[in-house]
């Protein structure tokens, strides 16, 4: 008598997928009409993203109008040298790039981390598969009692899923409730930032000689995650890279609404 075949593990997980589609239909993240699968987005919404493709500088992650060669640094690296490895990012930030942000992070739409983590994984691939574990960019507990949920952590535990990779989202203390950096320019945004991170003493030997992945939402002029990731190479973090879904370009840092 032959064995009975049962669906695997596999087969449920995508009966159930295409159970909750006819039930709840997915939609573009940028404007909300229907689209075919959950995560992507529609042509019209796709055109207003600018995502940033080689050529880039490979410290900041800054694109380059033309193609200068292998191992050209932008001026911000050469002037400003950053104490991280990489930074990368999916999208330029403006325009829709900048309405996902916002309602992610003020917005309670915590729904959008999956599509958003999914081209994180994508432009932060080398990143990622360098990174002994994953980071987020913590809040200040009154904030986060306030705001109930920190973006940085939402967009980190979905890269985590589709990775594998650890996520450790309490190795990094946010010790200073620092003003918010909207309508900061990039001075008074340093200056806010001067000891605002610490890894606790329980917690360095989790990142003692690791490389990690400090993940946030956006790289506006790079002062968070600056300041952030002194704070894990004191703690004994070997090398640290940057992964953002938007980044402020160079020419934006004077825009205070960013």
């Amino acid at each position: 008598m032959s064995k009975a075949h049962y669906p695997d593990k596999r087969t449920f997980l995508k009966i159930g997928e295409q159970v909750m589609n006819l039930l709840f239909p997915p939609t573009c993240p940028g404007c909300g009409v229907f689209v075919e699968k959950t995560g992507t987005i529609c042509p019209e919404c796709w055109k207003q993203l600018h995502f940033i493709t080689k050529p880039y500088c490979p410290v900041m992650g800054t694109p380059f109008t033309y193609d200068p060669g292998d191992g050209f640094l932008s001026g911000e690296a050469i002037e400003f040298p950053p104490p991280f490895a990489r930074a990368r990012s999916v999208v330029a930030h403006f325009g829709l790039a900048r309405s996902l942000v916002t309602r992610l992070k003020y917005g309670d739409r915590t729904e959008l981390a999956p599509f958003m983590a999914e081209w994180m994984t994508i432009a932060g691939k080398e990143l990622i598969e360098s990174a002994d574990m994953i980071v987020p960019i913590p809040l200040h507990y009154r904030r986060f009692l306030k705001r109930t949920y920190n973006q940085a952590t939402e967009l980190s535990r979905n890269i985590a899923k589709r990775t594998g990779k650890p996520l450790q989202p309490f190795v990094l203390k946010r010790q200073k409730n620092t003003r918010q950096q909207v309508g900061l320019l990039k001075k008074a945004r340093q200056r806010n930032m001067i000891g605002a991170f610490i890894v606790s003493e329980g917690e360095k030997v989790k990142i003692k000689d690791k490389h990690i992945l400090l993940v946030d939402d956006v790289f506006t002029t790079g002062s968070t995650v600056r300041s952030a990731t002194k704070a894990l190479l004191r703690g004994g973090a070997k090398s640290v890279d940057v992964l953002t879904f938007s980044r402020v370009l160079p020419e934006m840092y004077e825009d205070p609404s960013s």
